[in-house]
């Protein structure tokens, strides 16, 4: 065990940044960061929520995740990019997100991308899966890219997503299970063996 891995509420081993207890942060840790989904909805909820992360810290951004799910329409990509310049200036004046009028129009422009993009986000994300057997050792070890996601964020840019580069791409790919970045110890890094008792 090193100190980016605790030891949570139920005695299960964690990375370190989901924290002790039985929260919300750590419900995602356990739950949803690093498990691989098709699910279009998914998708764009972990493109959308890198978009907003650039430039802030992720406990800010996932401090409003619920508000972000109801001002984009539960992260239905039909519904969002169906939104007008009068949805953006409502989203504007909206104090439960983050009121940053060029990250909520790119989230609209990446909805109307993803809807008209073949193949689709879930097909092209599943080429760059990795399957690693080794779990990352450290939290500091963790890359901020990898070519990998440039070669994604490059092929995204030219379909016209927006907000969408190499470190926010990353983000992606780490949130959605394309690569598991869960640190060698937690219970859901790739490496993981429950210890005999």
């Amino acid at each position: 065990m090193n100190d980016d891995v605790i030891i949570g509420y139920d005695d299960k081993p964690r990375c370190a940044w989901a924290g002790q207890g039985d929260t919300a942060f750590g419900r995602y840790h356990d739950e949803v960061w690093g498990t691989r989904t098709y699910d279009e909805s998914a998708l764009f909820e972990a493109l959308t929520l890198g978009v907003f992360e650039v430039g802030l810290s992720w406990s800010i951004v996932f401090g409003k995740r619920d508000a972000f799910r109801r001002a984009f329409r539960d992260f239905d990509v039909a519904k969002v990019a169906k939104l007008t310049g009068e949805d953006v200036d409502r989203l504007v004046q909206d104090a439960s997100i983050i009121r940053n009028r060029g990250k909520i129009q790119a989230t609209i422009d990446n909805a109307r991308a993803m809807a008209a993009s073949s193949p689709t986000l879930g097909a092209r994300a599943k080429s760059y899966e990795s399957n690693r057997k080794r779990a990352p050792r450290s939290i500091a070890s963790l890359p901020k890219s990898t070519p990998q996601a440039e070669a994604l964020a490059k092929e995204l840019k030219a379909q016209g997503y927006r907000f969408v580069g190499p470190t926010s791409v990353y983000a992606f790919m780490q949130n959605v299970g394309i690569v598991n970045d869960h640190i060698h110890g937690c219970f859901r890094a790739s490496d993981f063996a429950e210890k005999p008792r």
